[in-house]
């Protein structure tokens, strides 16, 4: 009588373990109930783009609103003028080399060969050969020195 009622549990406990899989296991086709599940594919995120520097700056430490220094990016150049919006006028302050950054970064710097030729004859041109160029933090600095006195330039993005 004790083996009778002993059947039954031996039989559901057999039927039970029988038909699981291991915890951790992978679900192949292979195991009992055919299920083919597979890992979801992990998004990977798209290479990031090397910073862009080109485009349209403006002097953002300027002493005067309609009196400032604005520059332009393009290619493998960079053009700096002087601008005067209450007289409408511009002039050459620097022109010269560019190199783009080939990597993503949040800092950059480069030192810009001087346009000699075009700037020797801009009365408001600097009389440099070179001149360095950071960019950090969404501006774009340099020295500028006039009649004596240095400053830093900044300048963002427009």
């Amino acid at each position: 009588m004790k083996h009778s009622i002993l059947v039954p549990f031996a039989i559901a406990a057999f039927l039970l373990t029988g038909c699981s899989s291991s915890p951790g296991s992978p679900v192949t086709e292979g195991n009992v109930g055919g299920s083919t599940a597979t890992a979801p594919a992990e998004e990977q995120a798209p290479p990031a783009e090397p910073l862009n520097l080109t485009g349209d700056w403006k002097q953002t430490n300027s002493n005067s609103a309609d009196s400032y220094q604005a520059a332009t990016i393009a290619g493998d150049i960079i053009t700096i003028n002087w601008v005067n919006e209450a007289e409408s006028t511009t002039a050459l302050y620097w022109v010269g080399t560019y190199e783009a950054p080939t990597e993503a970064t949040d800092t950059f710097t480069w030192t810009s060969a001087g346009d000699v030729a075009q700037m020797e004859t801009a009365l408001l041109a600097s009389g440099d050969d070179s001149k360095e160029f950071t960019y950090e933090d969404g501006k774009l600095t340099y020295e500028l020195t006039a009649m004596g006195v240095t400053m830093t330039v900044e300048m963002e993005k427009q």
